[in-house]
């Protein structure tokens, strides 16, 4: 989906297809613009389709108001910073703008959440327009257009979606609106839930493009709506649907990748797991924006892959947390930032001194989640320490991985050269079908069999536990990798709950999304705030942030959104709560 197609949507909206001017002086069409009637038929309608889809992996601000990180499809700063997986990275000085975001100190003025409120309600905009020229194109037949209103609705709801889950109260904008200035003082879930019913009620199986959405990507994204409002009932039933039926739009039977690290590769992309997936691409026209450009600053700094620039380190306590037990199950009782548990690192030792990772049991997807000293990275070779880090006393010995690419694919036309070395050809996982089955295992503890999730749970184990996926080193494990399935029976309900909430942060790390899991479980002050406790104790620059409880589980409504909505000296959108 290039981001030429871009134009065709700023054409669109300045030749009137899009909440028009009325002034007769404006009513002529631009010079080199797009009509209206040149738009309104099924070429055109696809064409501004691919404009919506273009704009899934949130570049769309240019270089101004933060760049495309702000927005980046993996919500790196707003589930995994925010999240605790992950540190802001690099130093200090380098996007200071998330240093607030990262201590919950966000004011309504940060650049961040703004060019993420942009891109979401850039996203509405376009799927509205696609369904405003539907309305007008007389040569589309009935089947077609249904499938093209079914995209185009649930694309509205992603993007609200995304907004939502962000800001919390937030405006829901149909294509019947007659302009933006929409209030948010009321609740968007049933609106939300409206787009994406329609979408799986209305898209085929599967899409002659993979990157088409088909009835079980919808599927799986309105159970998604449904586990953050609790409608544990409705997820389920939709869930068991989703698992017993779904496949990827190219056809693919749902299922588990027998490698874990096979989510993660640009050669193994679009694979049976891809539930719902940004497509990118490299080296065709776009400068490497189609790249996953979101992410190209969460590389290692120096001399490694990507070149630039050191961002989203992975944190001390989430590295912590893939230390198993004699059993090789996790120590669910918070012990693993304890004593001996806590693992050994090579924070403040210079690369040019001896080190021996550390020699305990982990999981094995740790160092599938983690680059950390001694341990090879991909086919990198050996992460070697500090030297690739900017400032590990700002943020830390770890480097992320799971959206690098590997050194055989660079230069391979995976890759894409210049200043953002880091874009490259690999998909941004939005919905594995992991994740799916994790939920499945949260409405089963909730609602359900306690040991039905354990199953759900053990599939996912057993297939973090495949010996072909262990990092090497020689033929051998590079570390003491131990892991086992769940044994014992589940009937304690509180025990289970918190061992399928566990799994869900050792399988899906660094992707986006604990943040967002923290909040919708009512869980995030407490965890956050012994997060901060402790992660303080290795770095000093958390010291004294604090998650205040019915505030900072959402981002402030940008200031400059309010401002801009002010009519007749009062402001139509309304301030979240304690900002």
């Amino acid at each position: 989906m290039k981001k030429v197609i871009y134009l065709v949507f700023i054409f669109a909206v300045l030749s009137g297809v899009f909440y028009a001017c009325q002034e007769k002086f404006l009513d002529r069409p631009p010079i080199g613009g797009l009509s209206e009637a040149t738009l309104a038929n099924q070429k055109g309608v696809d064409a501004v389709l691919i404009g919506a889809y273009s704009l899934l992996d949130g570049w769309a601000q240019g270089w101004g108001n933060g760049a495309v990180w702000t927005a980046a499809a993996s919500n790196w700063v707003y589930g995994g910073v925010c999240g605790g997986d992950a540190h802001k990275g690099s130093d200090a000085s380098d996007q200071p703008a998330i240093n607030p975001i990262e201590r919950y100190e966000c004011l309504p003025s940060n650049e961040y959440p703004r060019g993420k409120w942009r891109t979401c309600y850039d996203g509405v905009a376009r799927s509205n327009s696609v369904l405003q020229l539907l309305a007008k194109a007389t040569d589309v037949s009935a089947d077609k257009a249904k499938q093209i209103q079914a995209e185009a609705r649930f694309l509205r709801g992603h993007y609200h979606f995304e907004a939502k889950k962000v800001f919390n109260n937030v405006p829901y904008v149909s294509d019947k609106a007659t302009d933006f200035n929409v209030p948010n003082d009321r609740d968007i879930w049933s609106d939300i839930e409206a787009d994406l019913k329609f979408a799986y009620d209305n898209l085929p199986e599967t899409q002659a493009q993979v990157g088409r959405v088909n009835k079980w990507t919808a599927g799986a994204l309105l159970a998604k709506a449904y586990m953050f409002q609790k409608k544990y009932a409705d997820a389920k039933t939709l869930l068991e649907n989703v698992i017993a039926n779904g496949k990827t739009p190219n056809g693919l039977k749902y299922a588990l990748n027998e490698k874990f690290n096979d989510n993660f590769l640009i050669a193994t992309k679009n694979n049976k797991e891809s539930v719902f997936s940004v497509q990118s691409s490299v080296n065709d026209g776009a400068d490497g924006e189609n790249g996953n450009y979101g992410d190209v600053l969460n590389f290692p700094y120096t001399g490694g892959p990507g070149t630039c620039c050191g961002f989203y380190q992975p944190s001390f306590e989430l590295a912590n947390s893939y230390r198993t037990d004699a059993n090789g199950l996790p120590l669910l009782d918070g012990s693993f930032n304890t004593g001996a548990n806590q693992l050994k690192t090579d924070q403040n030792v210079s690369p040019s001194d001896p080190f021996t990772p550390d020699a305990g049991n982990i999981d094995p997807r740790l160092d599938r989640t983690v680059g950390r000293r001694g341990i090879p990275y991909l086919d990198w070779g050996p992460h070697p320490g500090a030297s690739w880090i900017r400032d590990q006393g700002y943020s830390g010995p770890y480097a992320s991985i799971k959206h690098v690419y590997k050194k055989s694919e660079q230069g391979s036309g995976s890759t894409a050269s210049g200043w953002a070395q880091g874009a490259s050809a690999n998909n941004i996982n939005l919905i594995r079908f992991s994740d799916v089955i994790l939920w499945a295992a949260e409405c089963e503890v909730e609602v359900g069999s306690l040991e039905k999730a354990r199953t759900y749970v053990n599939q996912i184990r057993t297939r973090a536990a495949n010996p072909a996926d262990f990092v090497q080193i020689n033929g051998a494990p590079a570390a003491k990798y131990v892991i086992d399935t769940y044994k014992t029976p589940w009937t304690d309900k509180a025990l289970a709950r918190k061992a399928v909430q566990f799994e869900r942060k050792l399988e899906l790390g660094m992707e986006g999304h604990r943040f967002f899991d923290l909040v919708r479980w009512g869980t995030a002050p407490e965890v956050l705030n012994a997060y901060i406790a402790y992660e303080s104790t290795k770095l000093p620059g958390l010291k004294g942030a604090r998650f205040t409880a019915g505030k900072t589980e959402y981002m402030p409504v940008p200031i400059q959104e309010i401002i801009a909505s002010t009519v007749e000296g009062k402001a139509t959108l309304k301030q979240n709560p304690g900002y």
